[in-house]
């Protein structure tokens, strides 16, 4: 029996300014489930960044509600890296443990471990200007993870990247993930990037944004999510979630 972490229900959320009311979200419901990793999807202004931004306490809803069945820490990982340029790359990975006051040695051995795991060991004295963009974006996913959240809420976390760095490093963040056994919940515009990493994927409508569809993702083999996108039903899933968006050429 999976354990349930988080159950949203009925979410809705409206934009005001002087002029006007904006209706972002109107009717959101999903449930998230230890160790599960979930995607959302969706056409450009639906609404998906939002979500994150409510489930992190960023946002309040206008109504609806969710619910987590602990007490849960939140770690959120944006697009942008965000590491500083005059921090080595082990003090980039500390910032959070400062500023939460919890910079103790096991902490910091903790990290130092994550870093040197992950391939990253040889940098710990090196500065982000010294590093790939693959690479930053491991040295900001292992930063999100020093607090040791339970819940890892990604936002668009590997678009900055050139096609080809971030189907590599979707294998690296994708095993980090799985081995430090997080719950995660990704926004993504990339249906494939979606489908090879989840374990559900959420099809947020165009706005305002309603639950179209949600799709269990059962690949052949499954593995990592470079070889998970030569599994037979990777297309067949594709061609749902394309339909699902209404995307016109």
């Amino acid at each position: 029996m999976k354990n349930k972490i988080l159950s949203v229900k009925n979410l809705k959320k409206n934009f005001h300014d002087k002029h006007l009311e904006i209706e972002a979200l109107k009717d959101i419901s999903f449930d998230v489930y230890e160790k599960e990793f979930i995607s959302i999807v969706g056409p450009s202004g639906c609404g998906k960044s939002t979500i994150l931004s409510i489930l992190s306490g960023l946002e309040n809803p206008s109504s609806g509600n969710f619910k987590y069945s602990k007490d849960v820490t939140i770690g959120y990982m944006l697009q942008n890296d965000s590491l500083f340029p005059w921090r080595t790359i082990l003090d980039n990975c500390l910032i959070g443990l400062e500023i939460n006051n919890n910079l103790t040695k096991e902490n910091k051995e903790y990290v130092i471990n994550l870093l040197n795991t992950y391939g990253l060991g040889d940098f710990l004295d090196k500065y982000p200007s010294n590093l790939s963009g693959g690479m930053r974006q491991r040295v900001a996913l292992i930063r999100t993870l020093a607090t040791k959240p339970d819940i890892l809420l990604l936002d668009e976390a590997m678009s900055a990247l050139d096609y080809q760095s971030r189907l590599a490093i979707s294998d690296d963040i994708y095993r980090i993930i799985k081995n430090e056994g997080k719950t995660v919940i990704m926004v993504t515009h990339d249906i494939g990037e979606a489908i090879s990493m989840s374990d559900r994927i959420i099809v947020i409508s165009k706005r305002p944004g309603v639950v179209k569809n949600i799709y269990d993702i059962d690949l052949d083999n499954k593995s990592t999510p470079i070889n998970n996108r030569k599994s037979k039903n990777f297309n067949y899933y594709f061609d749902k979630i394309w339909r699902d968006l209404d995307v016109h050429i």
